[in-house]
């Protein structure tokens, strides 16, 4: 073989070498071009997840404080309507201890009884008998004029009001003429099922004429 013919051999040698090197640095080329836009995308999602799961966390607590701001003001309204079904179940009792007649003494004893609870319950039960007899033998008669009722304590179960009440007392010792006096209070209040009872009273009877 001639020089020239191995100068052209080798030629085509090195030119097939050549044309084979081509096509791999344009498939690696493709390559890089494709997983450019892949992990854009992937960027992107990654940042939408994470910006929906911050929304959906200041979701929820968003709605777990409304829940609670609710359940706070519900507590508030029922203390308030408790406390005052409480003050108003006073101030219609207390008129009831002050207002009998003693020659008509059972509607008196049945009233005070159904709004009666507890240890006031047991002692007017108790104690009925005796005070209608020291009512009768001394013609007592007893109105009440006005009612000043306040609460002192009270939750949704229980409460404490003072009261006082203005009467007018008439007897034998009165020559059945009517003085004025007053009657003070504390009742202690208890929630029977949606209904205020008085389960205890200091001195309930123990009226002061007025000077």
């Amino acid at each position: 073989m001639s020089t020239d013919e191995k100068d052209t051999s080798t030629g085509e040698s090195e030119t097939a070498v050549v044309d084979t090197a081509v096509p791999t640095t344009t498939s690696k080329t493709t390559v890089a071009t494709d997983a450019a836009p892949r992990a854009s995308r992937w960027t992107t999602e990654r940042k939408s997840l994470l910006l929906r799961g911050a929304a959906a966390v200041l979701l929820g607590a968003s709605v777990a404080s409304s829940v609670i701001l609710f359940l706070e003001n519900k507590e508030s309204k029922d203390l308030l309507a408790a406390q005052q079904g409480a003050r108003e179940a006073a101030c219609r009792y207390a008129p009831v201890l002050a207002d009998y007649d003693s020659k008509s003494l059972d509607g008196y004893f049945q009233a005070v009884l159904d709004g009666a609870t507890g240890d006031w319950k047991k002692q007017f039960e108790a104690t009925s008998t005796e005070l209608r007899e020291a009512l009768t033998q001394g013609q007592v008669t007893s109105k009440a004029t006005d009612t000043q009722c306040a609460l002192r304590t009270g939750d949704e179960d229980s409460a404490e009001a003072i009261v006082v009440i203005g009467t007018t007392i008439s007897s034998l010792g009165t020559e059945h003429k009517a003085k004025p006096g007053q009657l003070s209070m504390v009742m202690s209040l208890h929630n029977d099922g949606g209904r205020w009872l008085v389960e205890k009273v200091n001195s309930p009877l123990t009226a002061t004429p007025a000077q």
